[in-house]
C-alpha cells in the first residue's frame, strides 16, 4: 500500500513500487521509478529518468536526477540509477549522466550520503560507500566499494578512488587513490594504508602484513618506475588478494596519475 501525502505531486508516468511513502511537498517526475519501500521524507524533488532501488530513504530538500551541471548537456535522455538500502540525507544533489560520459550515473547499495553531499554526472559509485557532510564528487569519478570520504572533501573529475580507501576531511583529490589507501591534505597525498578500515572488515593479519610490505616496496623505493615496482610486487605477493587488488589498480591500462606519499614518508 502506497502512502502519498496530499501536498505531494506525482506526475503521470511515474512508477511506484509497493509500500512507497511520499511525504509532504515532494515532487516526483514522470520518468521516475521508485522501488518497493522507498521513502521520500518531505520536500524531496526527484526528476528525469531516475531509478531508485528498494528501501532507499531520502531526506528533506534533496535534489535527485535534475539536469547535470555540464554546459555541454543539451537535454538528452540520460539516466541516474540508485541502488537499494541507501540513505540520502538533507540537501544532497545527484545528477544523471551525459552522452559524452556514457549516459549513466550509478550508485550502488547500502551507501550513506550525509547532508549537502554531491554526486556529479557520470559518476560510478560502488557499494557501502560513505560521504560525510559536504563531500563532493565531480563528473566522471569512479568510486569502488567501502570508500569513506571525510567532510568537505572534494574529488576532481575523472579520478578513481580504490576500494576500502579513506579520504580525509578537507582533502582535495586530484589524482587516483589506491585501494586501501589513506589520503590527506589540501592536495591529497598518501599517508599510509587504511589500517583501521582493514581491521574492521576482518582482513587477516597475514593479508595486512603483506599489504604493508607491498606498499613500502611500491611507494618507498626509488628503483624503477611506479608501474615497474607495482608489477614486481604483484608477482612477489601472488597469493595475497589485497596486494593483487592494489597492484592491478596501479597497472590498469591508460595514462594515470596517482596520489603518492611525501618523499620518505611511506608507511
Amino acid at each position: 500500500m502506497q502512502q502519498i501525502h496530499p501536498t505531494a505531486i506525482v506526475e503521470d508516468g511515474a512508477v511506484l513500487g509497493n509500500n512507497v511513502k511520499i511525504g509532504p511537498y515532494c515532487m516526483v517526475g514522470s520518468k521516475v521509478t521508485l522501488g518497493d519501500d522507498v521513502e521520500l521524507v518531505s520536500h524531496v524533488a526527484v526528476a528525469g529518468r531516475t531509478i531508485i532501488g528498494a528501501r532507499t530513504k531520502i531526506f528533506p530538500f534533496a535534489s535527485i536526477g535534475h539536469q547535470p551541471q555540464d554546459l555541454k548537456y543539451n537535454g538528452e535522455d540520460t539516466l541516474l540509477e540508485i541502488g537499494e538500502d541507501n540513505q540520502i540525507r538533507e540537501h544532497v544533489t545527484m545528477n544523471p549522466g551525459t552522452v559524452g560520459g556514457g549516459g549513466v550515473t550509478k550508485i550502488g547499495d547500502r551507501c550513506l550520503f550525509m547532508a549537502s553531499t554531491h554526486v556529479g554526472h557520470d559518476c560510478q559509485v560502488g557499494n557501502n560507500v560513505i560521504l560525510a557532510n559536504n563531500a563532493t564528487l565531480a563528473g566522471h569519478v569512479e568510486v569502488e566499494d567501502y570508500v569513506i570520504f571525510g567532510g568537505l572533501s572534494a574529488v576532481r573529475q575523472w579520478c578513481r578512488i580504490g576500494a576500502h580507501s579513506i579520504v580525509g576531511g578537507l582533502t582535495g583529490v586530484e589524482f587516483d587513490v589506491i585501494p586501501y589507501g589513506s589520503v590527506i591534505g589540501d592536495r591529497a597525498r598518501l599517508a599510509g594504508l587504511n589500517l583501521i578500515g582493514l581491521k574492521r572488515r576482518n582482513f587477516s593479519r597475514e593479508e595486512i602484513h603483506a599489504l604493508r610490505n607491498a606498499y613500502k616496496e611500491v611507494f618507498n623505493s626509488e628503483e624503477g618506475t611506479l608501474r615497474e615496482r607495482a608489477a614486481i610486487a604483484k608477482d612477489k605477493y601472488a597469493n595475497f588478494e589485497g596486494v593483487q587488488t592494489m597492484t592491478s589498480f596501479l597497472l590498469r591500462e591508460g595514462e594515470r596519475r596517482f596520489c603518492t606519499p611525501r618523499k620518505g614518508s611511506a608507511d
